[in-house]
This record gives structure tokens, sequence and C-alpha cells, in this order.
């Protein structure tokens, strides 16, 4: 049976894999995209399962038009994917708080605004299914890219509660955290401080090399990871959070292993601070 798709940020990158995949297997996508020539190659992919919406996800108001025009073109979305977002390279001390308010405003903000868009309907329905795209830096706070990874430590957060709300009512949600892909994240134009701070170097900097010279190099295939997203939304019991790629899942599990140890390892202080008298 074909699915009903909505996918931000299909011009490029994971979200393109994604659509591609999906259409050719006979779903329907309505993708959003910023680029007016990326939005006529996308629907020209696949006459009639391909609708290209040009929107912002930061702007709410394009964002309840998009989920509306797609809910009345296809007769219902059956699964969101909130894919698209922005990188923002600059250390803690030094980033622009405009910068990260902009950042916010894609990366959390615009799966805001999707999700209240299409909740009512999926409400009505009593079904449906809400993917979102967390991070490596959603695992972990990453050096370099602090406030990145704090966009999607808060997708998370709000993902994990939207999830306990609506899950009642027969709407499944799922935190995907993806490694290292080969895409155009960290190749595309975004926000980069130039630091002049020389201590950071001393500390972190060859990880902020790294991180700087990555794009286009990264090991992950965007094909296998597509794939991979058409099995978790075909999945009958979806699970709340998984790592797509081996470099997520160990990250996530180096994770897990360190919040036990320091918890443990604290115990005797932060245990036992309770009122004696809990009358």
């Amino acid at each position: 049976m074909s699915m009903n798709w909505f996918i931000t940020g299909v011009g490029s990158g994971l979200g393109q894999a994604l659509a591609a995949a999906a259409i050719a297997r006979g779903d329907c996508v309505v993708g959003v995209l910023r680029n007016a020539e990326a939005a006529r190659t996308f629907e020209t992919s696949a006459l009639g399962r391909a609708k290209a919406i040009l929107a912002d996800v930061s702007d709410r108001d394009a964002m309840f038009a998009a989920v509306a025009t797609a809910e009345r073109e296809t007769g219902g979305i059956d699964i969101v994917v909130n894919n698209a977002g922005n990188a923002l390279e600059a250390y803690v001390e030094e980033v622009d708080p405009e910068a990260v308010r902009a950042l916010f405003e894609v990366n959390l903000l615009g799966p805001l605004h999707v999700i209240q868009a299409a909740l009512p309907a999926m409400r009505g329905r009593g079904k449906g299914r809400i993917i979102n795209i967390s991070s490596g830096g959603g695992i972990i706070g990453v050096p370099w890219v602090g406030l990145y990874s704090a966009s999607k430590f808060a997708l998370e957060g709000m993902s994990e509660a939207l999830a306990a709300e609506v899950g009642p009512l027969g709407i499944a949600v799922t935190i995907v955290e993806p490694g290292a892909f080969r895409t155009n994240l960290l190749i595309r134009e975004h926000s980069k401080s130039t630091s002049t701070i020389a201590d950071y170097e001393r500390s972190v900097g060859k990880v902020q090399s790294r991180i700087s010279s990555m794009g286009g190099t990264e090991p992950g295939d965007p094909a296998k990871f597509a794939q991979a997203m058409l099995k978790l939304a075909d999945a009958a019991d979806p699970p709340l959070r998984i790592a797509l790629g081996d470099d997520a899942i160990a990250m996530a599990l180096g994770k897990s292993d360190a919040i036990r140890r320091d918890i443990e390892a604290g115990r005797s202080l932060g245990s036992n601070l309770s009122h004696e008298n809990r009358a």
C-alpha cells in the first residue's frame, strides 16, 4: 500500500535521497524546498506523485499552508519527516546570538511549525507518523558546533515529550540520529565563525579542523540511509529513537555508558536528599 509523505528539505542531501526512494517504490511525496530550479526537477521526477512546495520552514504561515496543500492534494498525510536543517560553526564563547536565533528558527521552530500544522488531521484520523531528523550532534555536544548540538538536543527533547502526548492517540514519533552521511550540510553556505581565541586551537583545534574539512568526504551513503528510512516507515511498532550509521550507533552507546558511569559515581552525593519528614 502506497504512503503519502510530507518531507522538508528535499532539495539536497538526506531529504532528497529519501524522497527519491519513496517515489521509486510508488509512494507520493510532498516536498518542501527553497530553490525553484530544484523544485521543477523534483516535480518532473514523478508526475503526479512528486509535489514541490517552495517555502522556508522557519515561516510558520508558509508551513501551515504547505501542510494544508499536502492534506488536500494527497487525501491525507501518512508520515511527516522534519529533515530540513542548517549548520553553525563557532565556539560557544564567541558565537553570535543572532546566528543562534536563526539556527533555532530552522532546526527547532521549523519542525514545530510542521508538527502543529499536521497534528489536527492526524488526530482526527487516529493515526500518523512523525519522524524528526536529529544528528550525531544530537547525541553528544560536539566542540565547534556546540550550538548546532544544542538545537538538536532541543529537537530531541521536544520529540520525546511529543511522543508521550500523541502516542495514546495513535500517532508515532521517532527521533532519527544520523551519523556522518555525505551531504552538502557542511559544504553549502552557513554561519561560520572566524575564531580569534588561540586557546581553543590548543584544546579542540583538531576537532574543528576535522569538522570543517569533512564536507563531501563523510562515509555514510545517503541512498542506504533512505532505504533504512523506508523500513522504519513500514515498521509496525517504530522506536522512539534510532541511530543510523555505525558512527552514530557508537556515539549513542558510548553516551549511554558515560551517563551511567557519571550517575553511579555521583550516587553518594546525589542520593538521600529528601526531607526526613515527608508528611
